[in-house]
């Protein structure tokens, strides 16, 4: 897939818009995204989905009979297998989440995982509950700051890689290529990194497009809803875009379509978020006076209620991609 070069003026038209990032009169930053993203719905991912929620696609490999937690669990051990890792293995997690990953490692294979992530409320959660997790950009972890590991993971971070802004710029490959570098020199000889991302598929729409007031149900609302999520993350152009530009570091040795299983997961997610649970509800009542007052915040709630990224799996402007690197 080509990209298509737009201006920064379109930018701050269909981008910025009246989003916070205005109002602020400063761009967005990783940290203030992943907080923006992450941080603020918390409690709601904790009561929906557990302390330590799985929040990434999970793997049915098309055994739809399998449960949520079943399929979850079936990508944690492929994983494991296929990176051989061990008791007493060393993991790093870039992007860890809620800890879904890293409690499995710890407690299932008996591994030491450390995981690194810029939402404050993720974090925190994660330590809570005996984790190791740190603050950090995982884009730019070196061996000073952990050592070295015998795999590293990345369960969906990678989509918050290159920003709006990198691509706009023409930078999305060298960004990617930097990433891809800071991963090799984390992993020991024989090491393997899997990671598992959202890419553009064949219906991607034109940047220029992309309009939170267009149609309700049409494509161009649906993507800028869902930017309203990640307001400063851009996924690469399919898996061949991710493979072409780790291929100065490392050996693709592993690659699967994850589209139909993340909706599927979608769905799943969705009955739990719905599902009634007293704390979880007091947390949507508190919320009542900024979503009165904070247009922004209401189009975090139609989020919730729309599931844009779902619908972009189900239209094919989006898919998902599942690969294993092993380093060069």
């Amino acid at each position: 897939m080509e990209t298509k070069e737009v201006s920064p003026e379109i930018l701050k038209k269909k981008w910025i818009g009246s989003s916070v990032a205005e109002r602020e009169g400063q761009e967005w930053d990783k940290k203030k995204e992943m907080d923006f993203t992450y941080t603020n719905i918390d409690k709601f991912i904790r009561t929906s989905l557990g302390e330590n929620a799985h929040f990434s696609n999970a793997m049915y490999n098309g055994d739809y009979t399998m449960s949520l937690e079943q399929a979850q669990l079936k990508k944690y051990e492929f994983v494991t297998k296929e990176l051989g890792i061990k008791k007493g293995s060393k993991v790093l997690d870039l992007g860890c989440g809620w800890g879904g990953w890293l409690k499995y490692l710890r407690d299932v294979v008996g591994a030491d995982g450390i995981g690194v992530n810029l939402s404050d409320g993720q974090v925190k959660a994660c330590r809570e509950n005996g984790l190791k997790a740190f603050i950090k950009d995982a884009r730019f972890v070196k061996p000073e700051d952990f050592g070295t590991f015998d795999a590293v993971t990345a369960f969906g971070s990678f989509e918050h890689v290159a920003s709006v802004k990198d691509y706009l710029n023409g930078k999305q490959d060298e960004v990617y290529e930097d990433y891809f570098r800071h991963v090799a020199n984390l992993l020991n000889p024989g090491g393997k990194f899997y990671m598992q991302s959202m890419v553009f598929e064949k219906n991607m729409i034109p940047f220029d497009k992309i309009d939170i007031n267009a149609p309700k149900d049409s494509d161009s609302y649906i993507f800028a809803l869902l930017l309203k999520h990640n307001p400063d993350s851009w996924i690469a152009y399919g898996h061949e875009h991710i493979i072409r530009t780790a291929e100065p570091f490392f050996k693709n040795t592993y690659y699967s379509d994850g589209r139909l299983d993340y909706i599927k997961t979608n769905r799943e997610w969705t009955k739990l978020f719905y599902k009634f649970n007293l704390k979880k509800y007091l947390w949507f009542a508190s919320l009542v006076p900024k979503l009165i007052t904070d247009k922004e915040f209401r189009h975090q709630l139609a989020i919730l209620r729309v599931r844009p990224n779902r619908v972009c799996f189900e239209r094919e402007i989006m898919g998902h991609a599942r690969l294993i690197f092993e380093k060069k």
